[in-house]
């Protein structure tokens, strides 16, 4: 063994420690292998973060940035009342979408089946109540179990394909993956639903932890040709119980119904008085179509035609001189969702929004307002707000953090709150479908199609610019761009092809079944550590050679590399779709063997037969 081979060997070695160690977050272990290995000299200084122009980050990145902009649309919500059933429990939930995930990605790239659905599970997952992470590994790997079962379900499979040509064979069409394949991705999806999904670690990711500000109460519209145009109100509160909202009032022409008949009929331009949770809001929204009456309004301000008619004017506040006029916030690009608490010696206490002049001076909106243990009988805009109470507003941030700062208001921990928004939904689908469909239909390679969908995004404004960089989870980034040199090392330094022809002549010993196994085990090892397609193309000249020593056929070799490179379910390195979730699953290194163990196993099981009497040797 060279010196180079021993050195990568050892770096490696220690990398993986450190990952289940824990110690070090994942980024900065990853970055320290790197630099272990260009000090070494198995990776050339210029080359060193070449990692990170590869097509693999730039693709995880840009789905990142496309799945924000279905989330803060409110597109996810419809899609996933569409899919999913409504009243089911988790076991029958996971079961349809990892399902789902894994139909999708036999006829098109498996990340972009994650990137469709992994929005999706994450909200699913609060609904039931679950760590994001228990629905999201499930999905990720049904898309892997999926991916192999077609020739353009994975990259693996297409490198398969490719090398079988140079057998002098004809490469495998689209659907010689499949029998195999199949029955390997239906056994995997069993196990998943029924019991590999308790297997999960529990892990609450910092963003999903949640704080209760107590029910929001807020004024909705009724559009014309909504859900609710023309339902009573008790066939209105039974769609709002299952989003946990309850309608407390109602107004028509400008005048409120405190305790509105559960059989008055509602009409278009009526405006519901809703009660609910923070995470409720959008759902209660989504569901009948109704629109926030401040984010709507499309008509000149009129907070000062209501200070006439309430007596009362708007107060400076204290301890500034600010001229009586208009002063409205500079132009922003951005506009966002905050929630800000009023301190006890707040001076906006005992003031209504149409006092403070909202609009006029600071360009934001009140969209409503959260008050535990209270429920006020005035209009939203009429409301007198008091200590302890919290506003949700929608503005731009410079603006909303101007207000906090005038009149003594302190913002809450930031959390993802988003009103739903037809055309930014269609428009956030529409870039979604365009991006997949792309990749899926080899018009443009994966990372350029969907970062053509991320200028598209911030073009169109479902994810603002700025947030499309917040979007990102950067430590994943670096730790996939830091590793692609390092497994390119193990396979410049020939490390990868010494490992698999080792274990290939002292354990197989010229019995073909147990070489078969040998190559598909080595596979999914290699898989686990390197890039899927690097491993298919290291390890499809080893599986033709094997074949060849054997006299065997070289099919069913070729099949167990593709198999093997595609069940990467130990780390989250070895598949985007792994290192995918691994930000918003709060997942660490070593959580993914819990799960990722048992299943290899059984793909081991059911594949290794399979080959053998589909791909006779």
């Amino acid at each position: 063994m060279k010196q180079e081979q021993l050195l990568i060997l050892a770096i490696l070695g220690g990398t993986v420690v450190m990952f289940l160690w824990g110690r070090w977050r994942h980024d900065m272990v990853a970055v320290g292998a790197l630099l272990a290995c260009v000090l070494a000299g198995l990776v050339p200084a210029t080359d060193a973060f070449g990692g990170f122009a590869h097509p693999a980050v730039i693709t995880v990145a840009c789905v990142l940035v496309l799945s924000q902009g279905l989330q803060n649309s409110g597109a996810i919500d419809g899609l996933t009342r569409v899919v999913l059933p409504a009243k089911t429990g988790p076991t029958v939930t996971i079961a349809v979408l990892t399902a789902l995930g894994a139909v999708l990605s036999a006829f098109m790239n498996n990340v972009g089946a994650l990137a469709l659905l992994m929005p999706v599970a994450i909200q699913v997952s609060s609904r039931l109540k679950l760590p994001p992470g228990r629905a999201l590994m499930p999905l990720a790997f049904g898309s892997i179990l999926g991916g192999m079962t077609t020739l353009i379900g994975t990259p693996p499979n297409l490198i398969v394909s490719g090398f079988r040509a140079q057998t002098g064979a004809p490469t495998f069409a689209m659907f010689d993956y499949s029998p195999v394949g199949v029955a390997v991705a239906a056994t995997g999806l069993l196990f998943v639903v029924l019991i590999g999904w308790h297997l999960v670690p529990v892990r609450r990711h910092a963003a999903a932890e949640k704080f209760d500000t107590g029910a929001y109460l807020t004024e909705a519209v009724v559009p014309e040709g909504s859900k609710a145009d023309g339902k009573t109100l008790r066939e209105i509160e039974i769609e709002l119980d299952e989003a946990g909202a309850q309608i407390v009032g109602l107004v028509r022409n400008a005048v409120r119904v405190t305790a509105p008949s559960p059989g008055r009929l509602v009409r278009a331009h009526d405006i519901l008085v809703v009660e609910a949770e923070a995470d409720a809001l959008t759902d209660a929204l989504t569901r009948l179509g109704l629109e926030l009456a401040e984010a709507h309004k499309k008509e000149p301000d009129k907070d000062k035609d209501q200070d006439k008619e309430d007596g009362s004017g708007a107060e400076q506040p204290p301890g500034e001189e600010k001229e009586k006029e208009e002063k409205k916030a500079p132009p922003s690009d951005e506009i966002v969702l905050a929630e800000l608490a009023v301190l006890p010696l707040s001076p906006v206490t005992g003031r209504s929004a149409a006092d403070l002049l909202l609009r006029s001076r600071y360009g934001i909106n009140l969209l409503a307002v959260s008050r535990e243990g209270h429920r006020s009988t005035a209009r939203l805009r009429l409301m007198r707000l008091a200590a302890g109470d919290v506003l949700l507003m929608q503005g731009p941030p410079e603006a909303i953090s101007e207000f906090a700062v005038d009149w003594r208001c302190v913002p809450l921990a930031e959390r993802a709150l988003r009103i739903p928004d037809k055309a930014k939904a269609i428009a956030a689908g529409g870039i979604m479908a365009a991006a997949v469909g792309g990749a899926a239909f080899g018009l443009l390679p994966a990372a350029i199609s969907f970062a053509g969908g991320v200028l598209a995004s911030m073009v169109a404004r479902t994810v603002p610019p700025r947030a499309a960089y917040e979007a990102i989870d950067w430590p994943v980034i670096v730790l996939l761009g830091a590793l692609i040199p390092v497994a390119g090392a193990m396979a410049s330094t020939g490390t990868a092809d010494l490992v698999a022809r080792v274990l290939l002549d002292a354990v197989a010993q010229g019995q073909p079944a147990i070489a078969l196994a040998l190559v598909l085990i080595v596979s999914m090892t290699l898989s686990d550590v390197m890039n899927n397609a690097a491993t298919a193309a290291v390890m499809c000249p080893i599986a033709i050679g094997t074949a060849n020593q054997l006299g065997a056929s070289a099919d069913p070799f070729l099949m167990a590399v593709a198999i093997g490179a595609s069940c990467a379910f130990l780390t989250p390195i070895g598949h985007q779709n792994n290192t995918l979730i691994l930000g918003p699953g709060g997942f660490r290194f070593g959580d993914y063997w819990r799960l990722g163990l048992p299943l290899e196993i059984l793909v081991i099981a059911v594949s290794i037969p399979m080959l053998l009497l589909v791909w006779p040797l």
